[in-house]
């Protein structure tokens, strides 16, 4: 299972996923040999874009070693806590809490949620000298191996092994750290996708430049600066009595709602009497036809439709006798809408309309709140200030076991401009689970049912800290008990019905023996090999198998068990994992699939270390009959 992970990664190369992209839209670029070629792909740019020669960027010590490590997949399986996962709060829960090193989970992560996170929210180590972070380093890979992997000269790659090796808190070992997290973390959000990140002055301009790379510059939305305590200190030249949150999206394109009263309603009515609307076409010529092909696109109005606001039916598909809108030239050229064609195909009828500006000059508007206001950039209010949450922490656990934890109030606020309901959140240092928190009390207000996945290292707590003292043995233990304290809280003051509880995972590393027989097995054996299975655990394989196959962390299994063995179905996968499979039981799933009209799985994964090749091709030579009878091709995958 983990077998085919490693013999990936022992081959990795950096920049494949970025040069299998740029294959996919420009393959005229590429030579036979696989090369890139740069001036044919300058050639093919520079007609409608503008290629510049100079510019600037964040260079540190290991950005190849971190651009690896992003690269690599994890070699680690999840392990699902039965107990709590079985409890009635928690077995039907979207909320998600995984207990492990966060790069880990977001490599298993992106298996699954690729593009479905519309919010992340981190407060990562601000590496201040004394937050307790250090770069620690779980690849160990010698200094000819780093030669050989990064391309780099022995030099360097003796600084990058000291650096990941020696426990450093450097700028560079910091963002050697954050890079391959923050790279993986982009992939999860959506489209409208937006991420915050706490941070101050110890790492924020190099945070700045770091995310500039990641989620590029054009991207960026603001950086609030949060007043997080409002008293000087007399011991300091200077008080530092504030932090910042910065702000990106996935793209430049993306809805980004702003702060709103969720009670206020919209307002129709302008000081003219008429609708409060705001216009859809980009008035900035600099966005427009040549640079922004993917918005320019016409509507179709209904002259025959008009309400009594002035206001005309519109459709994206033709229609006879409607009229053709596209957006207006400004000063001679062809200027874009602000949305794309499938945001506007989803809002047409909830938000816009067409209107007729002045004779013959044609408009696609939409609804407009008059309640709206500008989000600031500076935030002073006294309940999202730092001793806001050490206080609501410690009304929950009655003594303070945790330091610096996040206000609910201040991420309700953050959270709460851009997730709506249905929408997934994901905290990645996930601490005292302020956004779990957070969440549910959002979701109390409007009987919403946003989801929640939180990531924490089981990192110890401190021997002489009053959460040590009180039981808590590691920091996702606390994390835990706040999110069970936190719902029971909510669920008596609001009585609402939404969801309380949340699944929990474990990572865990595969140990040096497990490893072993891994690397030993020989799939060309006449036996099998099932004490693997056992190391494992069903459960383990299952829940990290159906991640990998996009089934989520929420999703269910159900048993199959046909004549003396026991498969497992989720949706059209089936899993074979024991070892006793017979021609019994292969008899018996053909008949399945024969005989039931809705029994239309399409692919069966078998855990390799417990089959012979003869059960596997005996299998596979069996299911062409369903491919025959049934017309459905079952593919069969084996997994080592």
């Amino acid at each position: 299972m983990i077998k085919n992970v490693v013999e990936k990664n022992k081959n990795i190369d950096v920049n494949a996923d970025k040069m299998n992209k740029l294959k996919e839209l420009f393959p005229n670029c590429f030579n036979a040999n696989g090369g890139f070629d740069i001036s044919v792909f300058e050639e093919e740019l520079k007609e409608n874009t503008s290629i510049v020669k100079e510019g600037y960027g964040l260079n540190f010590l290991g950005k190849n070693y971190a651009k690896y490590v992003a690269s690599l997949d994890t070699e680690t399986i999840l392990v699902p806590d039965e107990e709590n996962n079985s409890k009635d709060e928690n077995k039907n829960s979207e909320n998600i809490y995984i207990s492990g090193d966060n790069i880990d989970a977001l490599k298993h992560l992106v298996k699954s949620y690729t593009g479905q996170i519309k919010c992340i929210y981190i407060d990562p180590p601000y590496n201040t000298g004394s937050d307790g972070f250090v770069y620690n380093d779980k690849f160990n890979l010698n200094i000819d191996k780093l030669v050989d992997v990064l391309d780099i000269n022995e030099e360097e790659a003796k600084r990058i092994y000291n650096m990941t090796n020696a426990k450093s808190n450097s700028h560079s070992a910091w963002l050697t750290f954050m890079y391959p997290r923050l790279y993986t973390a982009k992939q999860l959000l959506n489209e409208n996708g937006v991420i915050f990140i706490s941070i101050d002055d110890n790492e924020q301009s190099q945070l700045k430049l770091l995310c500039d790379s990641i989620f590029g510059e054009e991207n960026f939305l603001a950086q609030i600066v949060i007043e997080n305590d409002s008293r000087a200190r007399p011991y300091s030249t200077v008080a530092i009595t504030h932090e910042y949150v910065l702000m990106y999206t996935k793209n430049q394109d993306c809805e980004f709602k702003k702060l709103l009263d969720n009670e206020k309603k919209f307002n129709y009515t302008d000081k003219d009497g008429g609708f409060d609307l705001y216009e859809l076409r980009n008035r900035n010529s600099s966005f427009n036809v040549n640079n922004r092909p993917n918005l320019y696109y016409p509507f179709y109005m209904n002259l025959d439709s008009k309400d009594n606001n002035g206001l005309y039916e519109i459709s994206l598909a033709k229609k006879d006798g409607w009229v053709e809108v596209y957006p207006q030239e400004s000063n001679g050229i062809k200027t874009v809408w602000r949305w794309g064609r499938e945001k506007a195909l989803k809002n047409i009828n909830k938000v816009l309309f067409g209107k007729i500006s002045q004779k013959g000059v044609y408009q696609i508007v939409k609804k407009y709140r008059g309640t709206e206001y500008t989000l600031n950039s500076v935030w002073t209010e006294n309940d999202i200030k730092s001793d806001f949450g050490t206080l609501e922490l410690k009304k929950l656990f009655k003594e303070k076991i945790f330091n610096f934890p996040k206000p609910t109030t201040l991420l309700k606020k953050l959270i709460g401009m851009i997730i709506e309901d249905e929408d997934i959140v994901l905290d990645f240092f996930g601490g005292s689970s302020s956004t779990a928190d957070a969440v549910m009390k959002l979701n109390a207000k409007d009987k919403g049912n946003r989801k929640y996945i939180l990531v924490q290292l089981p990192e110890l707590c401190d021997t002489k800290s009053e959460a040590y003292k009180n039981g808590y043995k590691t920091i996702d233990e606390i994390g835990q008990e706040r999110i069970r304290r936190a719902a029971k809280k909510i669920k008596k003051e609001t009585n609402a019905d939404i969801d309380y509880g949340f699944k929990h995972y474990t990572i865990k590393d595969v140990n040096t023996n497990t490893l072993d027989k891994l690397e030993k097995f020989e799939p060309n054996f006449v036996i099998s090999d099932d004490s693997i299975l056992d190391e494992f655990g069903i459960n383990a394989v299952l829940t990290t198998w159906m991640n990998e196959d996009g089934y989520g962390l929420t999703d269910t299994y159900e048993k199959l068990e046909l004549e003396d063995y026991t498969a497992y179905k989720c949706q059209n996968t089936i899993y074979l994992l024991n070892w006793n499979i017979s021609d019994l039981f292969i008899k018996a799933l053909i008949e399945k699939y024969e005989k039931e009209e809705n029994f239309d799985c399409n692919r069966i994964v078998m855990f390799g270390y417990s089959f012979t090749l003869n059960d596997i091709q005996t299998l596979k030579d069996n299911l062409q009959q369903v491919k025959n009878i049934k017309g459905i091709n079952v593919e069969v995958i084996t997994r080592y």
